[in-house]
């Protein structure tokens, strides 16, 4: 059976959404979507919360996760890349316990509305192509980075499909002529536990694409992305059954 580690990263100095792992969204704790996610699946044989924060830890844990490590402060800052988050945690558990998965997946708090299928492709994608180093959610994105602009010193804009390779008016040519461009949505990371230790990386160099609806992807970024997200909840437009979870309060 191949052992697949839930790692979930939430750190408690959130400086865009002060405490937002833990402040109540449509009637739970934001981190409390992505925990139940990672239980629901069925690929996942362990979920556990990497925080610095003793509340997180708590209400982490009430929900069924485990947290059995403080996420020390130098892999707790504004900057803090995901890398050494992963190495830290996947180092503690296997000198600590002898515990050593074969893959882990990354579930980022701010996407509530990752439905369980997508953890479980993410992963059977990845056991099914030994060759790549890590599989990621992926949807086609809303605006096209072939018809975007910089504005140059000068004032002028300057388009950036020319620097892709678009030699004449990439801003003017239809979709249907520009190379398919996806976006990565956060939703899911699942990489080999080899790839992070051994390749110093959260994807290594063979990276296999999980495509999901564009329809299905909200991320929580800002105060007005929590506003518009909740409210699919409230309205009804998005359910937990949706999700294919439930939260319970252990």
């Amino acid at each position: 059976m191949t052992e697949v580690l839930a790692l979930i990263p939430a750190r408690g100095g959130s400086k865009s959404i002060p405490r937002k792992n833990v402040i109540d969204f449509a009637g739970y704790p934001l981190i409390a979507y992505s925990i139940a996610a990672g239980l629901t699946a069925e690929t996942v044989t362990r979920v556990i919360v990497s925080t610095d924060d003793d509340e997180i830890a708590e209400i982490s844990r009430r929900y069924g996760a485990e947290t059995p490590f403080t996420r020390p402060e130098e892999h707790a800052r504004d900057q803090t890349p995901d890398l050494p988050v992963f190495q830290h945690a996947l180092e503690w558990l296997d000198a600590n316990e002898g515990y050593k998965p074969d893959i882990v997946v990354q579930l980022r708090p701010t996407s509530p509305f990752r439905r369980v299928w997508h953890i479980d492709q993410a992963v059977l994608r990845l056991i099914e192509h030994p060759e790549a180093d890590a599989v990621r959610t992926v949807c086609i994105p809303f605006q096209n980075p072939y018809k975007m602009w910089r504005i140059g010193q000068d004032g002028l804009m300057q388009p950036i499909g020319l620097d892709l390779g678009i030699p004449n008016e990439p801003y003017n040519q239809p979709r249907q002529a520009l190379p398919e461009i996806y976006w990565q949505t956060g939703y899911v990371d699942a990489a080999w536990v080899d790839t992070i230790i051994e390749k110093n990386s959260m994807t290594g160099d063979h990276i296999l694409p999980l495509i999901i609806d564009p329809s299905e992807w909200v991320d929580i970024d800002s105060p007005d992305d929590w506003k518009r997200a909740e409210r699919l909840l409230v309205n009804g437009e998005i359910s937990i059954d949706d999700l294919g979870f439930t939260i319970e309060d252990f």
